[in-house]
């Protein structure tokens, strides 16, 4: 019995050692609570670069046969009169939008509606094209001292990436879109088809004007050049004949 009681005494110390030493450890500040550990995981905000990189390119799909889109996208922020870059990761974008027989939508958001960029389109007659642009990006601050901020931008445009139906507007060179003073938007390279896409492939390609200058200028200049030295090699042969006919004459 004494045994028993002693046993019990000694219990009751160590439980009254232990207990406190555990109520301490966990209301220790330097360990943050669990519930705001998993909250600051869970937001995603972009993260702004001084620098610039090549965008990763992805492929978004809205139905089997509503929009198509293959493209890299730049966000470029411009704050306190210095640059800043942030690429759309494919990765973690989600693609939703809908088609009607005139109108249709592609929204490409990124997880906590931390970046968005959201194309329109408009039917018309046999032809596609985008006719507004909405983008809008909330990164972590910039720079030292600069507060949190969403940077966004509204375009509305006349026949944008343009193409016949059943075609898709393709462009290797960049298209960098002014969304405000302070965003602008980088796509390259680009490829889109709305509305009508069997089997949710790409129809004829409609190259843009920059792919096509790029293309064709070297050819019209080419062709310059060798037209120049062709009439100059023509006019020399010329005028090397017409004296040789006047030499013999004076004879």
């Amino acid at each position: 019995m004494m045994l028993r009681d002693h046993t019990c005494l000694w219990s009751l110390f160590f439980l009254a050692a232990v207990i406190p030493e555990v109520h301490l450890q966990r209301n220790d500040h330097s360990v943050p609570p669990a519930s705001e550990f998993s909250s600051e995981v869970q937001i995603y905000r972009p993260v702004m670069h001084p620098s610039e990189s090549v965008p990763p390119i992805g492929t978004y799909l809205v139905g089997n046969s509503c929009i198509k889109a293959t493209m890299g996208a730049e966000y470029i922020v411009t704050e306190k009169k210095k640059t800043w870059y942030f690429n759309l990761d494919p990765s973690r974008v989600r693609a939703s939008g809908y088609c009607d027989k005139e109108a249709a939508v592609l929204s490409l958001t990124l997880p906590d509606n931390a970046a968005s960029l959201q194309f329109t389109f408009k039917k018309e007659e046999n032809i596609f094209y985008v006719n507004k642009l909405t983008v809008h990006v909330s990164p972590l601050p910039v720079c030292q001292g600069c507060a949190n901020k969403t940077y966004s931008g509204l375009v509305v445009v006349d026949k944008l990436f343009a193409a016949p139906t059943g075609q898709s507007f393709k462009c290797k060179s960049e298209n960098l879109l002014l969304m405000s003073s302070e965003l602008r938007i980088k796509l390259v390279p680009l490829q889109v088809q709305a509305f009508t896409l069997p089997e949710g492939q790409y129809g004829k390609e409609v190259e843009c004007w920059a792919d096509f200058s790029k293309r064709a200028i070297p050819i019209i200049v080419g062709a310059t050049v060798v037209g120049l030295v062709l009439i100059a090699v023509l006019t020399f042969l010329f005028i090397r004949d017409r004296r040789h006919s006047q030499g013999y004459d004076r004879l």
